[in-house]
């Protein structure tokens, strides 16, 4: 198959931050995350239906853009573009043999933004396949190796730590986390986060409140909620992890409820103002790493910033 163009060659900086240095960073303050890509790139003309990934690297400009406004509102970190570039994602759109070149060039489109003014996490997603050992059809082990191959392209790209995000399964949450400890040698901080009902409960296995303790085990630096709810659904489930919890919490909860016109396109039901005062309360009960999820923006996160 003849070489994109947009082909990574190289390898990118070192990732040197460690699980200690995030760790006084973090208790050092509120630490501020980036809200929303997805529903941003859509408004910037993204349509629907095509790979998030492959649609970034034609119009890097765009997702610069947007990272470059989160950093200057305040986000301390910022998550790579990189949410379904993994193998099983990437074969819907035949591009399951460019798992390194599109992490690499997508990570790097982040670095060079983030560069002595943020931190960069690479993102991983569900694979969109259920492990064998939790109901599903995908053998765990597979799934292992999914997730291995796009972390260590992420950390030859030169992430500083790696978010496993928006998992609906514990199962395939403590795959991928072990999975980017083995890619990385557990030397850089994984966080995890995952999608929960007010009532804790993921999509298919069990509570966040089982699958906390289960993560902590495997080593992981943070574990929290992020998209499905807005930040007053959240406030339970916050509030009970931080109760339980031994290493920090995460809230990157959604502008709230989306309504979707004739084309798909939707809209959020939260402004930024009541959105922050939200986050202010998810920071009051426990939650010390703070951003946001689908329908947010840059505003939305300086408007946060300033509740803290």
């Amino acid at each position: 198959m003849e070489k994109p163009v947009w082909a990574a060659e190289g390898r990118g900086r070192r990732a040197d931050m460690t699980k200690e240095e995030f760790r006084k960073m973090v208790s050092s303050g509120p630490v501020i995350l980036d809200g929303a890509t997805g529903t941003n790139l859509f408004a910037a003309g993204m349509p629907h239906g095509v790979s998030t990934e492959l649609w970034v690297l034609e119009n890097p400009e765009v997702i610069q853009k947007l990272q470059r406004e989160y950093i200057e509102a305040g986000s301390q970190i910022i998550y790579t573009p990189t949410f379904g570039a993994n193998r099983a994602v990437l074969s819907r759109f035949g591009m399951q043999d460019h798992v390194r070149d599109m992490n690499l060039r997508l990570a790097g489109f982040s670095l060079s933004v983030s560069a002595g003014r943020a931190l960069t996490a690479g993102d991983l997603s569900p694979t969109g396949k259920l492990p064998v050992s939790a109901g599903g059809d995908m053998p765990d082990e597979q799934i292992f190796e999914i997730y291995r191959e796009q972390a260590a392209a992420l950390l030859e790209a030169g992430v500083d730590l790696v978010v496993v995000e928006s998992m609906m399964s514990v199962t395939e949450t403590l795959i991928a986390c072990d999975a980017v400890n083995d890619a990385t040698g557990g030397k850089i901080p994984v966080i995890a986060s995952m999608l929960s009902g007010t009532d804790g409960h993921t999509y298919y296995d069990g509570t966040v409140y089982e699958a906390l303790p289960v993560l902590e085990s495997a080593g992981i630096s943070a574990f929290g909620v992020n998209c499905n709810m807005n930040p007053v659904q959240l406030e339970t489930v916050v509030r009970n992890l931080a109760g339980k919890a031994r290493i920090p919490v995460l809230a990157k909860p959604n502008a709230g409820l989306p309504v979707f016109d004739k084309k798909g396109n939707a809209t959020y039901d939260m402004d930024a103002e009541t959105f922050a005062k939200g986050m202010a309360v998810l920071y009051r009960d426990g939650a010390s790493l703070l951003g946001g999820c689908c329908g947010t923006d840059p505003d939305f996160i300086r408007t946060m910033k300033k509740q803290f």
